[in-house]
């Protein structure tokens, strides 16, 4: 039986259908949006992917980018350092060289032909040629902001490790080397040769092993020569300002954007090298040769073979100064009032009388007489000199003497001041040389000591053949001076001439053996190329800057 039941005009039975058809219409609404929501999210997955890809893909092009920014600045830099170690071996060649051959070709001291904007490699963009540049700073510029280009004299400078040996020829000889240097005093100078000494005996105002061992962290002292002028700040009372003064890129110059140390601030700006700090007139490894200017050596005039030593001076000078040197070894100056005379043209030497004395240096020979006993005769004579003390003589006799003879027998010296290029702090610490000579010889020497017209200027001894000082004097000061110096200093920068990476570096090359030798190297390039484009040069040939003293604008 069925009952049907009217709901509003409508039966049960048709209102459970409409309902059914009513859910699958809303389920088919619901699965709609499903699907579009599903689709929406693709399409969001979809451009999310891309966007990252995109940002992947951006990143990776900036990385690839950089990578080959990096490897052409790394390629360019060691270009750089090529380019400067090219500049190193030309200054070994050329200080290599005979000084006749130097001299044809600019000299050391300056010369922009061989020194200035040197192309080492050449390449179709001029922007990109490779060259360098060797720099040094014009010591004679009273406001630190000259160069040159050329190569620093290290016998210029006060050898640190020769400082003991000053002490075997003057009483705190050492101590007052340094006292020379701008903002010293007797503290630090004891200190130093205390640090150099290899006792541990304090000097008057010096410190040992006593003090240092007080320190946090503690440390020895040295007790021997440095290795290099940095370690001087482990020395009592030597600090960074001192030893380096205002010159903080260690170009040479004071520039524009560096201050004077307070430890500087009261000295007189006559000294051009004074705010460069001490390291500017310090050195390690000044030497000379000690051989006659063709290279041959010289004659030992202390040798112990008398014999021998005649040969080779009369060959050189003749009978009358080989018998008179080989007289003065056996028998020693005379210094008695009986007359003198001409040295007989006949006179033969008695060889089996032994050698009694030795000369301390080649100018005892100036006004010296001696008392000699010659072969089969039964009385000595008084002869004259051979190089008599006449001051209208000594520029002819003083060129001769130390061209040829030599009272040592090492080829090298270490360690003297070269005074035609030394500053003025450096000669106002040499021990017995009044700073009013020293004055006079600032003024007297020549500007470029590679231009030499009077031979007396390529010796030492020009201060007493012009009159500076006495013979005596002279004789006191030969241990600390000289006219020669064979290390040489070149700050080299390798460039290129539109501007980037660069290598600037410091060396130094000893020319007392041959082909010259290269003693240090450091590399400087952290401190910066030191130097503008325009001062370095792009040919080599540059207008205005063939002389000394070309100014580097701030």
């Amino acid at each position: 039986m069925c009952h049907c039941y009217v709901v509003s005009g409508m039966t049960v039975n048709q209102l459970g259908g409409h309902q059914r058809q009513g859910q699958r219409r809303s389920q088919r609404v619901r699965h709609a949006g499903t699907s579009r929501r599903r689709r929406g999210m693709v399409l969001l997955v979809v451009l999310v992917t891309v966007a990252i890809l995109s940002l992947a893909a951006l990143t990776l092009g900036d990385l690839m980018l950089a990578e080959r920014e990096g490897a052409h600045i790394s390629n360019r830099m060691a270009q750089a350092r090529a380019l400067a170690a090219s500049g190193v071996e030309a200054v070994r060649l050329f200080v290599s060289m005979d000084e006749e051959w130097q001299n044809d070709n600019g000299g050391w001291f300056n010369n922009p032909a061989w020194f200035s904007g040197m192309v080492v490699h050449q390449t179709a963009d001029p922007l990109d040629t490779g060259l360098f540049s060797v720099i040094a700073p014009d010591w004679e510029d009273t406001m630190g902001t000259a160069i040159r280009y050329g190569l620093e004299n290290e016998s210029a400078k006060l050898n640190v490790n020769s400082l003991l040996l000053a002490d075997q020829y003057a009483e705190n000889g050492g101590r007052q080397l340094l006292m020379g240097l701008p903002g010293m005093t007797e503290d630090i100078a004891d200190a130093i040769m205390d640090w150099l000494d290899a006792d541990d005996e304090p000097r008057e105002f010096g410190a040992e092993i006593e003090y240092y061992s007080g320190l946090s962290p503690a440390y020895a002292t040295k007790n021997g020569p440095l290795e290099t002028i940095e370690e001087l700040l482990l020395v009592r009372g030597v600090t960074p300002e001192l030893l380096f003064g205002a010159d903080r890129n260690r170009n040479g110059i004071i520039d524009a954007d560096e201050t004077i140390p307070e430890a500087f601030a009261g000295l007189s700006a006559d000294d051009p090298v004074a705010y460069r700090g001490w390291s500017a007139y310090l050195t390690l490894y000044s030497m000379e040769l000690n051989v006659r200017p063709d290279g041959r050596a010289k004659i030992n005039i202390n040798q112990d073979d008398l014999e021998a030593l005649y040969n080779q001076l009369e060959e050189e000078f003749g009978h009358d100064v080989a018998t008179f040197i080989v007289g003065y070894r056996q028998n020693g100056p005379y210094e008695g009032t009986e007359q003198s005379e001409p040295m007989p043209a006949d006179a033969q030497i008695d060889f089996s009388r032994p050698s009694r004395v030795k000369f301390s240096t080649v100018l005892d020979l100036i006004g010296a007489k001696v008392r000699m006993q010659f072969a089969g005769e039964n009385e000595p004579r008084v002869i004259d000199p051979v190089f008599p003390n006449d001051p209208a003589l000594l520029r002819t006799i003083l060129p001769l003497i130390m061209a040829n003879l030599t009272a040592t027998s090492s080829k090298v010296i270490p360690g003297r001041i070269n005074i035609n290029l030394a500053p003025r702090s450096i000669l106002y610490g040499i021990p017995t040389l009044d700073p009013s000579v020293a004055e006079m010889i600032i003024q007297a020497r020549p500007k470029d000591p590679t231009l030499i017209d009077d031979e007396n200027y390529r010796y030492e001894t020009w201060i007493l053949a012009d009159g500076l000082v006495t013979l005596d004097e002279m004789k006191a000061l030969m241990p600390f001076i000289t006219c020669g110096g064979n290390v040489y200093r070149a700050q080299v920068i390798g460039y290129f001439a539109g501007g980037g990476p660069s290598c600037r570096v410091e060396a130094i090359v000893d020319a007392t053996v041959r082909p010259a030798r290269l003693l240090f190297w450091r590399d400087m390039s952290h401190l910066g190329r030191g130097f503008p484009l325009d001062v370095l040069g792009s040919s080599g040939q540059m207008a205005g800057l063939g002389r000394a003293g070309t100014v580097v604008s701030p």
